[in-house]
C-alpha cells in the first residue's frame, strides 16, 4: 500500500524557491552581476573564455547565465577582437527592474510576462473606462493609497505589491472573462518571483517610486472621471517604468513595478 505526499507547506514553498534562486546558472549570473556594479560603464569585464573560467562552469551554464544578466541589462557582449563582456550603463529605473528581477534562473520568463502584460494594459483601461463600477472605483482608490503608504515607508516590495494589486482590480473592470483571467495570471507569473526589491543607495530610487505614484494617480482619476486621457497616460506608464528593461524589461530587477 503507497500513499501520497503530505502537501507542501508555505516554509517548504518559500525553501524550494530558495533553491531554484541558487542554481550553477544563477550563481554565475550573481558573480557576472557583482563584477558589472564595480565596473564603470562600457568597462571591459573579460572574454568569455576568462569569465567562464573564473565562474568554475561549463560552457552551457555559462551561456545560461550570461543569458539571465543580458536579460537584466547588466552587461553586454560584443563581438570580434578586443570584444568580450562590458558593464552596462544603468539609470535608477533600470537599477529598480534589476532588483526585482535578480530572483532566480526564471528571468527571461518574468521579462516575456511583463511584455505581454503591458501590451494588454490600454485594452483593460479601455474597458475600465467604459465599465468600471462605483466600487470599482472605491477598491482603485483603495490600492492606491496601499501605494502611497509603501511610498511614504520607503517599503519599495510592498509598493511593487500594491502596484500589482492596483492593476489587478483595473482588470477585474473588464467585462472579458479571457482578458481578466491571462492578465490576472501573468501579473501571478511575475509576483510569484519577486523575493524582494532592493534600493541602491546611489540612486534616487525613492523619488523614482514617488513619481510613478503620482503616474498612477492621475491614472484611477482618470478612469474614475471616464476620461479618455487615461490611454495616454498608461502609454507613458509603459514607456517611462523599469520594464523597458526588465520586460521589454527588466525588470524586477527583476524588476517590473510599473
Amino acid at each position: 500500500m503507497t500513499t501520497d505526499p503530505l502537501a507542501l507547506r508555505r516554509a517548504d514553498w518559500d525553501r524550494r524557491r530558495s533553491e531554484r534562486s541558487h542554481t550553477q546558472p544563477e550563481r554565475a549570473a550573481t558573480l557576472l552581476s557583482e563584477l558589472a556594479s564595480t565596473a564603470e560603464p562600457g568597462d571591459r569585464l573579460g572574454s568569455k573564455a576568462e569569465l567562464r573560467a573564473a565562474c568554475g562552469v561549463s560552457v552551457g551554464t555559462f551561456n545560461e547565465a550570461l543569458r539571465i544578466a543580458q536579460t537584466r541589462g547588466l552587461v553586454t557582449v560584443r563581438p570580434g577582437p578586443g570584444g568580450g563582456l562590458f558593464a552596462s550603463q544603468q539609470s535608477a529605473m533600470v537599477r529598480l527592474g534589476n532588483s526585482m528581477l535578480a530572483l532566480d534562473d526564471e528571468a527571461a520568463s518574468v521579462a516575456e510576462a511583463v511584455r505581454l502584460r503591458d501590451a494588454l494594459d490600454p485594452l483593460l483601461v479601455e474597458d475600465a473606462l467604459e465599465h468600471v463600477s462605483a466600487h470599482g472605483i472605491a477598491a482603485l482608490r483603495s490600492a492606491l493609497e496601499q501605494m502611497k503608504l509603501a511610498a511614504d515607508e520607503g517599503d519599495n516590495t510592498a509598493f511593487v505589491r500594491a502596484n500589482w494589486a492596483l492593476h489587478a482590480r483595473i482588470a477585474e473592470s473588464s467585462p472579458s472573462p479571457i482578458l481578466r483571467s491571462f492578465y490576472l495570471n501573468l501579473l501571478e507569473i511575475i509576483e510569484s518571483h519577486l523575493l524582494a526589491v532592493q534600493p541602491y543607495a546611489d540612486e534616487p530610487l525613492r523619488e523614482y517610486i514617488h513619481d510613478r505614484y503620482e503616474l498612477h494617480a492621475e491614472l484611477v482619476e482618470a478612469i474614475a472621471a471616464r476620461d479618455p486621457r487615461a490611454l495616454t497616460l498608461i502609454r507613458e506608464h509603459n514607456t517611462t517604468g523599469p520594464a523597458s528593461v526588465a520586460g521589454g524589461p527588466t525588470v524586477v530587477g527583476p524588476p517590473a513595478s510599473r
